[in-house]
């Protein structure tokens, strides 16, 4: 199993009424949880890790994951409410305003970490998870216990999000220093103040420097790999990275290739297939309205 370790809330998105009115309609959501749908989705072994609900918004987040093949028997349920995010669109641009105190999924404590097992082959962190406490560092207590598993992480860096950039960066740099993947934007690497080189020297085994349409570069010690991004009608941006993390998780366990050891030992061109697949499956999300990646099923109309 991937486990995906992080974030899920809703997505308040704003729409207006029969009547007329503005109102907002509720839609799962979370770059993390949306990364465990992708996963689901293309027929991977999906698990989900993070604190939800039992309030009406939990249910919704649950039939969610049911449907889309995660298991998330390991996330932690409580009667603390979900997360909203609530959306504001300005000449296109959105703005969030965050409804996060005293949630389900902040309030995760190490005491809630559950018992990982061999079923768990690999861990996927990254997201707004990363920033709020306690919830933060308890993903980064579990990234510490992580063992010999393979670890994925995608920094997801939103500045205006961030109240401490102190604790966060050390939190940061030390779940990067333990990671073997590190997909990363430019935008994170600039706020971080650092290089693909960098974190390869600091400890990931592959960089993946996804550039929008202009594809992704894969960096390893033993060199660099470009490649291409899939062909889309871009209709928005909302989950293409989240289903990109999925693309490439989901590539690794088709290949044999989910372990520490066996990403390590692989050259950059056993791992181009992987990597191609993220950038199949994003293509595919930007195509439609929000984070709705693909079906394993829809990829392989498509010979992909």
């Amino acid at each position: 199993m991937i486990l995906c370790c992080g974030e899920s809330l809703i997505d308040m998105l704003p729409r207006t009424a029969s009547t007329g009115e503005p109102a907002f309609a509720p839609v799962a959501g979370g770059a993390v949880f949306n990364t465990a749908i992708a996963l689901g989705r293309l027929g991977a072994p999906a698990g989900y890790f993070g604190g939800l609900s039992t309030d009406l918004f939990g249910a919704v987040l649950e039939t969610a994951l049911t449907a889309s093949r995660v298991d998330f028997t390991l996330s932690v349920r409580s009667q603390r409410p979900t997360t909203l995010a609530f959306v504001t669109l300005t000449d296109g641009h959105a703005q969030y305003a965050f409804y996060d105190e005293n949630t389900a999924g902040r309030s995760l404590t190490e005491a809630d970490l559950p018992h990982l097992g061999d079923e768990t082959e690999a861990l996927f962190f990254g997201g707004i998870s990363l920033v709020s406490e306690p919830a933060a560092d308890t993903y980064a207590a579990l990234c510490a216990q992580a063992g010999e598993r393979l670890v994925m992480m995608d920094p997801n860096i939103r500045p205006s999000f961030i109240t401490d950039p102190e604790r966060y960066r050390a939190r940061l740099a030390q779940m990067l220093a333990r990671a073997d993947v590190v997909k990363i934007s430019d935008e994170d690497m600039a706020w971080l103040g650092t290089t693909p080189a960098e974190l390869i020297a600091g400890g990931a085994a592959l960089v993946l420097e996804t550039r929008g349409a202009a594809g992704v570069l894969a960096v390893s010690a033993g060199g660099e790999l470009a490649v291409a991004a899939g062909k889309a009608t871009v209709v928005d941006t909302v989950g293409a990275g989240d289903t990109f993390n999925a693309g490439f998780l989901a590539g690794l366990w088709r290949d044999g290739v989910l372990s520490r050891a066996s990403l390590r030992a692989a050259p950059l061109e056993a791992l181009q297939p992987a990597i191609a697949l993220g950038a199949k499956a994003a293509a595919v999300t930007v195509s439609r309205a929000g984070a709705n990646p693909p079906w394993d099923t829809e990829l392989a109309e498509d010979g992909q």
